[in-house]
């Protein structure tokens, strides 16, 4: 199989001269959708770092001591937050894309470096392949003739037709929908050779079935459960058929998922072990100390610990801590919908839009729902303001993260392009102005109980976040500063696997958002920023309409920044398209949509016995475990 690795800085700037000439040529003088952007310089694994293409071995040759299907015993995988599902169309947590992962397969992954490698694809489409169309309105993937899915059945390209049918037809509230945005068809030209269509020009055509987030589903399996049938379809969501190294074998929700080797599984010696345990629950301390310190597991993920345990633990010697920068910032979500449990069924449900007349120009499903319900301090950006600037970041970098934690005011800290310094005055805690600021709008402790009032309503703020230790010391700091300046604040942590689970049932999943004030971390997946800015577009609202699976899950609504944004599919320039985003990121810090408080880098430990491990923060830490081995 030929890898291909795409984007380069240098390669960038090339296809995009070259798309400046095509586009010059577009009748009408019709702008473009945006390009591809340069990978991070600074924050995250620089692509400048990836090796030319001529000299990049493929991933199958980095494993190549390892050799035998299965002769490598069990393979132990601690995830603290355990999966609850294996399809990452209806979870939008980490913990159930990485599960999945492991057994199924997108046409094309990004690599540790942030470049494009294929994976049921042949070769990356591109405009020197041919596989690009030169209007820029098309892209046609060949796939490769020897996958069978892990029931023997050959993959074919009416799976990847079916994929996009099934996460775009109504009411199966899929979480990865905005992957599929501006794509007008998607169509088998024949068993192995799919065509999508655009519905304009479309410069960085790779987000649809490119990463962990898109990968295909086997359409005889999953036919049965579009629409709302997605949801019950109980034995698909948790065993599907995968093309990927491994099949699952057993799943207990919320507990632990078993893995064997898939026999039909294209490269005959892979993968490795006999079975992978991918074990959920716990925490990240624990799930450290088993790689660290007493070997019980193999690898484990996410490892928000101190960093003074992490190098206490790691000094034993079993194990070794890895880190990656990619864009992941951990933030405060701020709720524009009223929590109040009295609200019974309209709980946490609101559009909220600022300016009234815009609720007529939402989509017709949204309209009923434009500012019914909206909270009733937090919809004020000056009230966030204040609670940002109370917040002293220096703090919980330097003793929760360490290393592994940088300053951020951005919800985009990187590529360094897109970092904008307009809201660089979060990086000093200012308690003093934070109080002074509430003063002024008039927010003020009118009955002497140290609680301030907002229009008569006490500024009390329910806090949540997964259980995690990092996350509830950080929890504590805030709730200390908050207090400081007259805001009460209780807190609450829900375990990890209820939390990032998409079960539209549970009052605890982040999607329902039923407090004040959230705090988890997302990122961009991949180096193209456009697709992650159209989370908080309007139509991604997060409510009982998508089963609470938007990625808009503040419930902020701003017509001005989904017209902003579609600028940004329209626009090639890098220079402009650096603007735009700054501008978009802009808008949601100082509306007061989000509190950023970390850029954080991605941490995790493997055994110093497991080889073939490439840590990735572009994509699935799982992204390459067909190549994982064991070398004692």
């Amino acid at each position: 199989m030929k890898v291909t690795r795409l984007f380069t800085p240098m390669r960038l700037a090339i296809l995009l001269i070259a798309l400046a000439f095509v586009l010059a040529a577009c009748p009408g003088g019709q702008q473009a959708a945006p390009a591809e952007e340069a990978a991070p310089a600074e924050e995250a694994a620089p692509a400048e770092e990836a090796a030319p293409a001529e000299e990049a071995a493929p991933a199958e040759e980095e494993a190549m001591p390892a050799t035998g299907r299965g002769a490598g015993g069990t393979l132990t995988i601690l995830y603290w937050q355990a999966a609850s599902l294996a399809n990452p169309y209806l979870s939008g947590g980490t913990k159930d894309i990485d599960a999945s992962a492991i057994t199924l397969e997108p046409l094309a992954n990004y690599d540790e470096n942030g470049e494009i490698v294929p994976r049921l694809a042949v070769e990356v489409p591109t405009l020197e392949n041919g596989g690009f169309s030169e209007d820029l309105t098309s892209i046609t993937w060949k796939l490769r003739p020897d996958v069978k899915w892990s029931n023997g059945a050959p993959l074919t390209a009416e799976d990847v037709v079916f994929t996009w049918q099934y996460c775009t037809a109504p009411d199966t509230g899929c979480a990865q929908i905005s992957q599929f945005e501006g794509i007008a068809n998607v169509e088998a030209l024949d068993d192995l050779t799919v065509k999508i269509t655009f519905e304009g020009p479309m410069p960085y055509p790779y987000n649809a079935f490119v990463g962990a987030l898109t990968p295909i589903l086997h359409k005889a399996q999953f036919e049965n459960c579009v629409g709302a049938a997605a949801q019950t379809c109980t034995e698909q969501n948790l065993m599907p058929h995968g093309t990927g190294p491994y099949k699952i074998v057993d799943f207990k929700v919320n507990d632990v998922v078993i893995y064997e080797p898939n026999e039909y599984y294209r490269e005959p010696d892979k993968p490795y072990f006999s079975q992978v345990i991918f074990k959920g629950g716990g925490d990240a301390a624990a799930a450290a100390r088993a790689v660290l310190e007493t070997g019980e597991a193999d690898y484990a993920w996410n490892l928000q610990v101190e960093p003074q345990i992490l190098q206490s633990m790691e000094a034993a010697g079993l194990g070794t801590v890895v880190a990656a920068f990619a864009t992941n910032v951990e933030r405060l979500m701020i709720n524009k919908a009223n929590p109040d449990p009295g609200l019974g069924d309209m709980r946490s449900v609101n559009v909220y839009v600022s300016d009234p007349e815009y609720c007529s120009e939402l989509p017709e499903d949204l309209q009923e729902y434009c500012n019914v319900n909206p909270h009733p301090f937090l919809t004020d950006p000056q009230v966030v303001q204040a609670l940002s600037m109370a917040i002293d970041r220096s703090v919980i970098v330097e003793q929760l993260y360490g290393p592994a934690g940088r300053l951020t005011c951005n919800v985009l800290p990187a590529p360094e392009r897109y970092a904008s310094t307009n809201n660089d005055w979060c990086l000093t805690q200012d308690i003093d102005g934070a109080n002074a600021l509430l003063d002024e709008i008039g927010a003020v402790d009118t009955d002497g109980d140290g609680i301030r009032e907002y229009n008569g309503v006490p500024m009390r703020i329910l806090y949540q976040t997964s259980t995690n230790s990092v996350r509830q010391k950080t929890q504590a700091l805030i709730k200390q500063w908050w207090s400081q300046i007259g805001v009460e604040t209780e807190l609450r942590n829900i375990d990890a696997a209820v939390f990032f689970g998409g079960d539209p049932n549970s009052p605890d999943t982040y999607g329902k958002f039923y407090s004040d004030v959230e705090m988890y971390t997302n990122g961009s997946t991949g180096v193209d920023p456009q697709l992650y800015m159209s989370n908080w577009l309007c139509e991604n609202v997060s409510g009982p309409w998508n089963n609470w699976l938007g990625n808009n899950v503040p419930r902020w609504c701003n017509p001005e920044y989904d017209a902003l944004y579609k600028e940004l599919t329209r626009t090639a320039d890098l220079d402009q398209r650096a603007e735009i985003v700054i501008a978009l990121n802009d808008m949601l810090i100082q509306e007061g949509v989000m509190v950023p408080l970390v850029h954080r880098g991605s941490v995790s430990a493997y055994s110093n016995t497991l080889k073939g491990v490439r840590m990735n923060a572009w994509d699935s830490e799982m992204w390459n475990i067909a190549d994982w081995y064991r070398e004692e």
